[in-house]
């Protein structure tokens, strides 16, 4: 896992990451976190995940995808279903859910730049450590970089 900072988005936007890939709720909201600038820089991506079933149990571990074009670059964004959905305290992250969208991705993205933040692990609560060994497995031999957010 390469580990960059900056702003996932704005690096997708700038051409470095073929595939991006975001933590959803099952609840087709995109509320709030990274969910809730994706909605709105990639519409799209929320059509994707509001063409799902709204609290659906069977979504986590799943995804929903747009590829839209931006400027010379084509940018899918993936909508990982990590997370049931959003309110409580405590881990809100499912890591199984975070292993079975790692996985498809892989098979869907195959040598594609992918990048990521830290799903799963801000507002879902999630352990990074824990997560970020689920990603490293699921996305072995792939090119996949997690970036920090800093502007």
């Amino acid at each position: 896992m390469k580990i960059v900072k900056g702003d996932l988005i704005q690096l997708a936007l700038d051409g470095e990451f073929d595939v991006i890939v975001h933590g959803c709720n099952c609840q087709c909201t995109m509320g709030a976190g990274i969910a809730k600038a994706i909605k709105s820089i990639f519409p799209e991506a929320y059509k994707a995940d509001c063409a799902t079933e709204k609290g659906s149990r069977e979504k986590l571990g799943q995804i929903s995808f747009a590829t839209a074009e931006r400027g010379m670059h084509e940018i899918t964004v993936v909508n990982g279903y990590t997370q049931f959905h959003w309110r409580g305290k405590g881990v809100l992250a499912n890591y199984e859910a975070i292993r079975g969208v790692m996985g498809e991705v892989k098979r869907r993205w195959k040598g594609k730049r992918i990048g990521y933040p830290l799903i799963g692990a801000g507002l879902a609560g999630g352990d990074w450590k824990v997560i970020s060994e689920i990603i490293e497995e699921e996305l072995d031999g792939e090119d996949h970089t997690l970036v920090k957010f800093s502007q």
